[in-house]
Formats: structure tokens, C-alpha cells, sequence
């Protein structure tokens, strides 16, 4: 498993599915489903989106994804909290534009873990870039349930304005995707895609994980 920042940036580059587990209950209805879609071999990345309020049950949680993660050799990402990142020794963590400065996460996480910052639209995606991260999820692109929208969703078009900007940064669109609307989104140019309801609520999570992966490595 890459260990280095030079290896985590590597796998990254490589990765298509970028899978986002979000947990606001203690249920672990989402268990089973991410054990289908990590032994399909079609995630390349998983996040944690953890909104309890209990830091320490995230602590603890994201300590055990991240020896999961590893057993199938997927990058593992803790959403905001860098210092448990830093802490736990995950691969890094992922903020938004409202959250912890991406300057400041960097401290915390040093030069070898990966960190991630939202972004939605090509001025952000060109921040994104001067902030040095390493990647920028962008959206929305369609609606979703998981999380209210503040914006309207872009789709394909929004795709395709930020590509430009984007250079060689890696970008993952994110937002209501599933295997039935990520060719709007492959057609735009996109080669990555943030996935969370769209595998983890699919009826075959195996399944709908391989088609999307399938669907951005078309070209």
C-alpha cells in the first residue's frame, strides 16, 4: 500500500472511483454494501464522511476503514478533521471552501498525505490549484439526497467549463452520480467521478461500482 507522498499522489492519479461513505447513525446499514463495492475491485478511493457529532467514535472508525481500505489496496480519506488524519496516519483528508483553510490542513497533515478541497466552478478549481492540493471534487453535478444543495447542479456543462482550469489536477465531479447519468458526464470529458448513494444505495453495489469505473475508462 503506498506509504510515501509520492506513491498516494501516483495511486491517485490512476484512480477513477472515488467512493464517499457517509455515517450519521450507529445502525452500519452501510456495512455490507461497502464490503460489496470494495470487493469489486472498481474503488479506488474511499472517504469518510462521518456527521456524528462523537469525535471519538470517529477516531475509532476511521482507524478500522483504514486497515479495511488497505487489506484491498484503496486510498482512504477522512472528510474535514485533518488532525485525526494526521494522527491515525491515513492517507489524508478532505475540506471544503467553508472549512479549515486548505494552508492550514496542510500543516497538520504534512507533505506526504493527500488532501482534497471542494470546489464549483473553474475560479475555485484555479484557487484549488494555487493552494497546492491535490485534488478538487467538483459539483454539484445532479441532484442528491445526501446533502442539501446550496447551488444548482451544472452537469455535463459543468464538466466541461472546468477543464480547462483543471490542467492536470485530478478532478473528480460529484453530486447525484450513478451509472445511469455518468455518460453526460464521461461526454463532457470527465475521467473521474465521487460516488456515495449512487454504489452504496444501488440494489448490486458490486455492480454499479464496476459500471461507473467502466464508463470513465471507456477512453
Amino acid at each position: 500500500m503506498a506509504t510515501t507522498g509520492e506513491e498516494r499522489r501516483a495511486q491517485l492519479a490512476e484512480a477513477r472511483v472515488y467512493l464517499i461513505l457517509t455515517v450519521c447513525d450507529d445502525e452500519g446499514a452501510w456495512r455490507s454494501p461497502l464490503m460489496e463495492a470494495l470487493r469489486s475491485g472498481a474503488v479506488d478511493v474511499l472517504q469518510l464522511r462521518d456527521v456524528r457529532a462523537d469525535e471519538r467514535r470517529t477516531y475509532f472508525l476511521a482507524g478500522s476503514l483504514q486497515i479495511l481500505c488497505h487489506a484491498f489496496g484503496v486510498l482512504f480519506l477522512l472528510n474535514d478533521h485533518p488532525d485525526l488524519a494526521a494522527e491515525l496516519d491515513l492517507d489524508g483528508a478532505h475540506v471544503g471552501q467553508e472549512d479549515m483553510p486548505p494552508s492550514e490542513a496542510r500543516v497538520l497533515l504534512g507533505p506526504d498525505r493527500l488532501l482534497g478541497l471542494s470546489t464549483h466552478d473553474a475560479g475555485e478549481i484555479e484557487g484549488a490549484l494555487r493552494m497546492g492540493v491535490d485534488y478538487a471534487g467538483l459539483g454539484p453535478c445532479f441532484p442528491t439526497d445526501t446533502k442539501t444543495l446550496e447551488r444548482t447542479p451544472g452537469g455535463g456543462d459543468l464538466v466541461a467549463s472546468c477543464r480547462a482550469a483543471a490542467g492536470d489536477l485530478p478532478v473528480f465531479p460529484i453530486g447525484g452520480i450513478t451509472p445511469a447519468n455518468i455518460a453526460t458526464l464521461v461526454a463532457a470529458g470527465a475521467r473521474r467521478a465521487a460516488v456515495g448513494a449512487g454504489i452504496l444505495g444501488a440494489e448490486d453495489p458490486a455492480a454499479a461500482a464496476r459500471a461507473l469505473r467502466e464508463a470513465l475508462s471507456a477512453r
